[in-house]
């Protein structure tokens, strides 16, 4: 048998044409696009960056949830995709559409026609005025369609509150609250829907017939769902979740079935397109690593080990 040589680790010329092989370009055929994402905005006379340089890519008919810390820049993230708020750079497409190139009419007509979004505050999602089935009329009208009775009946029987149609929201519970709004979010048929913390004013019960009903709207109209949560029961029931820290992704956790039935989480580190990588905070303090790491490339892997030089000077 032929003994292999010089296999252990690839030359700078295959690397090269590995990188330079004929790839879709970024994003080509995603649903929403996050390329190099910069929010930055003032308050009190600071400048604070929320996004720095975000990645994402959402394939259309997904439900994800993204986590992360207070401050992380998720919810930045959420208003910048339901066009509550202007990027500062990068790129931000969702079905479509450029979100830095929209005229004011342009998001108007993106907020009314391409994506829903619904608040953590219930009381915030309905006017209290209206009834249930009222409410999720109002978005039709408001977009100058014709208000079917039928639609709004549909998308509430669809989401398990079509008893509260007649009913006003000081009628009904929380969790029917949420239910009703997601029906206000998917009135005009739009094709992304956005939830900042849909659950977070509700108890375990409520939350699990709130995203319910959010994975019924995706399987059976097949809207594309981003749940922004802190909600665990929340982010452990998608197939995949996003971590966002410091205004950057940072890691994703993706589920599957495993053969037995049972499912498997599997946690990845998220490689951004100039090959920035945020290595888990546990695993950098558990090692002592700060500010540079030693790097070895291998066949398959790259090792990264603590600074040497660092270790030697603490002893």
């Amino acid at each position: 048998m032929d003994t292999p040589t010089e296999l252990d680790t690839p030359t700078l010329s295959e690397l090269e044409a590995r990188a330079t092989h004929e790839r879709p370009a970024f994003g080509e055929h995603a649903h929403i696009l996050c390329d190099n994402l910069v929010r930055i905005y003032k308050t009190e006379g600071v400048e604070v960056v929320a996004l720095q340089g975000l990645d994402l890519l959402i394939e259309k008919g997904e439900l994800i949830a993204i986590v992360g810390a207070s401050g992380s820049g998720k919810s930045t993230l959420l208003n910048v995709l339901s066009g509550l708020d202007v990027p500062t750079a990068g790129v931000a497409r969702v079905a479509g559409t450029d979100l830095l190139a929209m005229t004011a009419r342009d998001r108007l007509r993106y907020r009314r026609e391409v994506v829903g979004f619904i608040w953590q505050q219930t009381a915030r999602n309905l006017l209290p005025y209206l009834t249930a089935r009222e409410n999720a009329q109002l978005p039709l009208r408001l977009a100058g369609k014709r208000a079917r009775t039928s639609r709004a009946d549909e998308l509430l029987e669809l989401l398990g509150v079509g008893h509260c149609a007649g009913r006003k929201p000081n009628e009904i519970s929380g969790g029917e609250q949420q239910r009703v709004a997601i029906a206000v979010a998917l009135a005009n048929s739009p094709q992304v829907i956005l939830a900042d913390e849909p659950t977070g004013e509700l108890d375990s019960e409520n939350s699990e017939q709130v995203f319910a009903a959010l994975r019924q709207a995706n399987r059976e109209l097949g809207v594309t769902c981003v749940v922004v949560t802190h909600d665990t029961l929340v982010s452990e029931q998608v197939d995949r979740t996003v971590g966002i820290r410091d205004g950057r992704t940072s890691s994703e956790t993706l589920r599957r079935a495993s053969s037995d039935g049972n499912i498997i989480a599997e946690e990845y580190a998220v490689l951004d397109r100039v090959g920035r990588l945020q290595l888990p905070r546990d695993f950098t303090n558990a090692l002592d690593m700060e500010r540079r790491v030693r790097l070895e490339l291998e066949r398959d892997h790259i090792g990264v080990w603590p600074d040497k030089a660092r270790s030697e000077d603490t002893e």
